[in-house]
């Protein structure tokens, strides 16, 4: 990409006045910024809190829908459906702004929601999933472009460590309130309650995003029409990704079909000589490719783990929902700090060793998260085990954020920030479709079968430990692979001639 050739340019410039000076306060929540940093933080609140509800209901609603052999699936769904949503918001943000796109995703983030709380079945509610992924990968591609457009340079790093804080609260705060729905009132007012949250941010952030970030990326240009190339490639990728995701939840010989189809659609829209992510990445070339390709295996082998942490805990330890959901409530707080961290005007000349570091952390608590399937081992362990693989993840994913914006070239923070949404989607994805097939595989369908159907707690599923070792140990060999990645953030640059 041409992106690379531009290292050290700015992403499209701010609209908006640098806010150090006289015009209002220093920082994110200055005169000129506040409005834009309080309402895409609620956006992002929202999101925060879907995401530790949702997991904390989820073991829940798959026992009780009959569908614990679909549980991966009910999370891949929502990465496969937001890969086309994040190519589609890179195109409409660099064309027209993030305006419309973070507006219709929020919407459908809010219809998927709904879907899925009022489904009679795991396919509907896997469907509702889907709906909530469109808008998903709409939402999280226009708010990076936001960030590139109405934040100078020298203020990303706080608006990104701020969007890692933002975590915080919902993490200690969901988890509690969807145990305590779940056990009292039932799993499905977790899903149709959360869309009440969608009116704050949207009166919020949108007005704010019209007055700074609107439009095209450059106004004086003639707008050119959506990329149809990309969008069937954006396509393939969904459509690959779902044919592999079923194939790993099916075990028969006949799902070799649609895994080959699968593999024969994402293959070349990924990895093609004209494909969406950056050539080199899967060769872990120096700069952006190695940028994109290490948020997708920090992103995936984190999510794959931590999607299975609140059934272990459920069916192996007899925890209620609200207690294993609690169980990661630390990791919000522990994520903010290592955002934090690498925001520091003293990390930036070591942001790439910090996220190599931050690699090994979450290789680490992925590891040791297993343990706790020994009885005799306190299940506290995957609470600090978590809070430490989280903190990790806080350095990692921030500091990718902030060096993709760095390495891209003006109007191209759309394309770049889908590209690296990309990663992160499809890698959930296809390590969500291999740790579920090693789960189901090794009898994972039924570890709840001791739970009364719709019960929530108590009971130990007993049984099958292995299939839960199948899903974190390759997840935590994946993060150390990244730890290697990481040392090819830097791009090698010439030097220069001798006089």
């Amino acid at each position: 990409m041409s992106a690379l050739e531009s290292a050290d340019a700015d992403v499209t410039p701010s609209r908006t006045p640098d806010p150090s000076g006289p015009s209002g306060t220093p920082g994110i929540l200055g005169k000129t910024h506040r409005a834009l940093s309080v309402g895409t933080i609620a956006v992002v609140v929202l999101i925060a809190f879907e995401a530790t509800a949702v997991g904390t209901a989820m073991p829940v609603a798959a026992r009780e829908l009959d569908g614990v052999s679909l549980y991966a699936f009910a999370f891949s769904a929502y990465f496969t459906t937001s890969l086309f949503g994040m190519v589609v918001a890179g195109q409409w943000a660099d064309r027209r702004g993030p305006l419309g796109a973070l507006a219709v995703g929020i919407a459908a983030f809010g219809a998927g929601l709904l879907l899925s709380g009022t489904a009679v079945n795991m396919w509907t509610f896997i469907g509702g999933r889907a709906v909530q992924g469109l808008g998903g990968g709409l939402v999280i591609v226009a708010l990076y472009v936001v960030v590139g457009r109405a934040y100078p340079e020298h203020m990303r790093p706080a608006i990104m460590a701020a969007f890692a804080a933002s975590w915080v609260v919902p993490s200690v705060v969901g988890p509690l309130a969807a145990g305590s729905v779940t056990e009292h009132l039932g799993w499905r007012w977790v899903f149709v309650g959360i869309p009440v949250l969608v009116v704050f941010p949207l009166a919020l952030a949108l007005p704010a995003i019209r007055r700074m970030a609107s439009g095209p990326a450059d106004p004086g240009a003639p707008v050119e029409p959506f990329d149809r190339r990309r969008i069937r490639l954006a396509l393939m990728i969904s459509l690959g990704a779902g044919l592999l995701q079923y194939a790993g939840q099916d075990l028969r010989p006949l799902s070799l079909l649609p895994a080959v189809a699968g593999a024969a659609l994402l293959v070349p829209a990924v990895a093609g000589r004209r494909a969406l992510l950056p050539r080199g990445t899967y060769r872990a070339v120096r700069g952006l490719p190695s940028v994109v390709l290490l948020r997708g295996i920090a992103a995936g082998s984190f999510i794959a783990a931590e999607s299975f942490v609140p059934l272990m805990l459920v069916t192996q330890r007899g925890m209620s929902p609200t207690l294993a959901g609690l169980s990661l409530a630390a990791g919000g707080g522990t994520w903010a700090l290592g955002s934090y961290v690498q925001a520091r005007p003293w990390a930036e000349p070591y942001r790439e060793r910090l996220m190599v570091v931050g690699m090994l952390m979450v290789a680490s608590a992925i590891a040791a998260a297993p343990s706790v399937l020994v009885s005799w081992v306190p299940v506290w362990v995957v609470a600090v085990a978590w809070g430490v693989g989280c903190f990790g993840m806080g350095m990692v994913i921030a500091a990718t954020s902030v060096l993709l914006l760095k390495l891209s070239a003006p109007g191209e923070a759309g394309t770049n920030s889908a590209a690296l949404q990309i990663s992160d989607g499809l890698s959930n994805v296809l390590l969500l479709a291999g740790g579920g097939a090693a789960f189901a595989a090794l009898g994972g369908g039924s570890v709840g079968a001791a739970h009364e159907v719709g019960g929530v707690g108590g009971a130990v599923g007993g049984g099958h430990p292995g299939a839960f070792v199948a899903v974190f140990l390759p997840m935590a060999v994946v993060a150390g692979v990244g730890a290697w990645v990481g040392v090819r953030l830097r791009e090698v640059r010439p030097s220069p001639p001798l006089p």
